[in-house]
């Protein structure tokens, strides 16, 4: 089959859409240029009751790959890599060009968008949203890095990062336009999520339009509150005797 090569790198994480290179992300155009061609180059056929592109059948794991994948609605897409000892949960859909990393916890309902990166030991709670990235082809996707923890019903799009060890409580919504207000620093910044930081959702009142501050509206908005200490860990930690 064609593409068979390529899309057997991109499960084993020997190729990847974005690498780390120090502090910094940088995306690989030319992975994201061949998962183009292969829904490209490749026709659609009926498998197993669904019709999707050829070579794009969903995955199936082995003792090998030390994955535990529950029975219930889950799939992952070809092109899609799962690291040792990741739990996922169904329903659940991880897609092509997506990285999730050793240990990590896919909870129900969520959705890991293509070329999405997910880090060693994150929990993604219920409904969690990842979003997808495959145009523009010189687009970011979106990165959580190791050791987060991303709370019930977040969603995240635009090629946010979230770096390492921060916490997203429930119903955070990011992407790269949305204003982070930093609270301890006195600061708002967008697109990133500092190391070790606790989020929030917040509003703000909209003061640009006096017909708009006369009815009280106001808009969503991220704060940060404060940064991870002993408490938050407690209480977020994985539990190693789920897995």
């Amino acid at each position: 089959m064609p593409y068979k090569d390529f899309l057997a790198s991109l499960e084993s994480g020997q190729t990847r859409v974005a690498q780390k290179i120090g502090t910094d992300w940088q995306v690989n155009i030319e992975v994201k240029q061949k998962i183009l061609e292969v829904f490209k180059n490749t026709k659609i056929v009926a498998m197993n009751g669904f019709r999707d592109k050829e070579a794009l059948t969903a995955r199936t794991f082995t003792e090998e790959d030390n994955v535990r994948m529950v029975p219930g609605g889950t799939s992952v897409r070809a092109g899609a890599h799962i690291g040792k000892n990741v739990v996922i949960m169904p329903p659940s859909y991880v897609n092509i060009g997506a990285y999730v990393d050793e240990q990590s916890m896919v909870d129900s309902h969520v959705l890991v968008g293509s070329c999405a990166q997910i880090g060693k030991r994150v929990h993604l709670s219920t409904a969690v949203q990842i979003g997808g990235v495959l145009e523009p082809i010189g687009n970011r996707p979106v990165i959580v890095e190791d050791d987060c923890f991303v709370g019930a019903g977040v969603i995240l799009t635009e090629g946010i990062i979230v770096r390492e060890k921060a916490v997203l409580a429930p119903g955070v919504k990011l992407s790269a336009s949305v204003p982070i207000y930093d609270i301890i620093n006195q600061t708002i910044i967008k697109g990133e999520i500092p190391v070790g930081a606790v989020v929030v959702p917040g509003t703000r009142p909209i003061l640009s339009n006096n017909w708009a501050k006369e009815q009280n509206l106001s808009i969503a908005c991220a704060v940060i509150i404060k940064h991870k200490d002993e408490k938050t860990s407690s209480a977020t930690a994985l539990e190693n005797i789920l897995r």
